[in-house]
């Protein structure tokens, strides 16, 4: 979450509202016919469409950071999960550029 939320006097979403957003993204992923984490990388480019600054964000993440390829597809799986939450059907820069943040805090943190 960005500091300026922790710090705004504005308050997040409710652990009610959050719970009934999961469920629903759980519910699209259910449809799909796979949850996220278990995509086949063959149904990735189908099932996790980007928009155009997205893919954007997606390569300059890729080139930057030297991920591999298996990194490339844990992040597009992270963010189709933010999007779905999110209520988006295509995967926005925001939502890859929070997923690339979620992989950096997650190998900070096992380093």
């Amino acid at each position: 979450m960005p500091f300026q939320e922790l710090r705004g006097q504005r308050a997040g979403a409710s652990s009610t509202e959050m719970r009934a957003r999961v469920l629903a993204a759980r519910q699209v992923q259910q449809q799909r016919g796979f949850v996220n984490a278990l995509i086949p990388a063959s149904r990735l480019r189908a099932l996790c469409p980007l928009d155009e600054a997205g893919e954007r964000t997606l390569e300059t993440a890729v080139r930057r950071l030297g991920l591999s390829a298996r990194a490339h597809d844990r992040i597009l799986k992270v963010a189709r999960t933010i999007a779905d939450i999110s209520g988006q059907e295509q995967i926005q820069s925001k939502h890859v550029a929070e997923a690339v943040q979620y992989r950096g805090l997650d190998r900070n943190y096992w380093s």
